[in-house]
């Protein structure tokens, strides 16, 4: 880990610590753990696995779509990277640590930069894309019940709607746009060079307009290749709706009735958009004052900080322990790899 990723880490801890300090401050915690221990084991089971299908459903993309660029590789492996990116996107504000230790990893194992920078983009373009068009829907056919549930949270809905809307359009642009990505890919090196992070090297320039070269190729052949991107956009809606679904396997599990699956996936998909593109290393805090606020009519009493904790704790932190796991474990296979080719 390098050191920008280990201060987001000590950031991520202390947020956490004030985070869970807030949450038990006023409390009845007594009342809270009773709920708790209420939820039916069946619905928690089917919640563990709807956890881990999230985060491994984006390792079977990324395996789908390098194998229609001719890798052969693993769903495994994939589901490794998938993993790793989770875990840097979790601790580092806006999630910006994820992609690039996914395309350090999957370099590290073979893939070309270009090809694996072309399949990263395009699963995070879909994914965006897929929860702008959620909310926008959400907007459409849900918009009162919406303004009523979220209360003063409505401008931090529509914030994070706008982000994320303005980053899909980047992202696209930046996809199809050869010229822009050279640029960006050319200019990235001049200025590291006047910063003087990198040394002159005529060598390393021309790998990188070959490298941006053979990116443009993989975009062609993906925009030729439509199905493909339709496949993908179909399985990240799947994978989008199964965190949302998530919650409502809580609802039932806490034995409570009265609310449609729609409406509380509806409100969590609200909560995500809006602390989607916050410069907090995985939302923290922020989430969870949110989610107390949108869901107090859903959640009655000691419920609501009941659902809250096992909702958080198995759709992030669970998780993040695991990905963290992943990654110390992709880290020393890395290292044991270097020593034995200098051997």
């Amino acid at each position: 880990m390098n050191r920008k990723n280990f201060i987001s880490a000590v950031i991520f801890i202390l947020l956490a610590a004030l985070t869970f300090s807030a949450i038990f401050k006023g409390n009845d915690m007594a009342a809270v753990f009773a709920a708790m221990s209420a939820l039916h084991p069946v619905y928690l089971a089917f919640a563990i696995f709807t956890a881990f299908f999230f985060v491994s459903a984006e390792g079977f993309m990324i395996c789908y779509l390098l194998r229609a660029l001719n890798y052969r590789t693993s769903a495994a492996a994939c589901v490794k990277y998938s993993f790793v990116g989770f875990f840097f996107s979790g601790i580092t504000p806006s999630a910006t640590g994820g992609q690039p230790m996914q395309l350090y990893y999957m370099q590290k194992e073979g893939h070309k930069v270009s090809d694996s920078t072309v399949v990263l983009m395009t699963v995070a373009v879909i994914y965006k894309f897929v929860l702008v068009v959620m909310g926008l829907g959400i907007v459409v056919f849900f918009y009162k019940p919406l303004a009523n549930y979220l209360e003063g949270y409505l401008y931090l809905y529509y914030l994070g709607l706008f982000l994320n809307t303005l980053l899909v359009v980047v992202l696209l642009f930046i996809m199809v746009s050869p010229r822009c990505f050279k640029g960006i890919v050319i200019g990235g090196e001049k200025l590291l060079k006047k910063m003087r992070i990198l040394k002159h090297n005529s060598e390393r320039t021309e790998k990188l307009v070959e490298m941006a070269d053979q990116y443009h190729e993989a975009v062609l052949f993906f925009l030729k290749n439509k199905s493909k991107i339709f496949a993908v956009i179909l399985f990240t809606v799947i994978q989008r709706c199964s965190v949302f679904f998530l919650t409502w396997l809580i609802y039932r599990g806490l034995g409570l009735e009265g609310s449609s699956a729609f409406t509380v996936m509806s409100l969590q998909a609200s909560v995500y958009i809006a602390v989607d593109m916050l410069p907090l290393p995985g939302a923290q805090g922020i989430t969870e004052l949110m989610y107390k606020t949108t869901f107090s009519q859903i959640f009655p009493g000691a419920c609501l900080t009941a659902s809250m904790c096992i909702t958080r704790g198995l759709n992030f932190y669970m998780v993040l322990i695991a990905s963290a796991l992943v990654a110390a474990w992709c880290h020393f296979r890395v290292k044991l790899r270097a020593k034995e080719q200098v051997q």
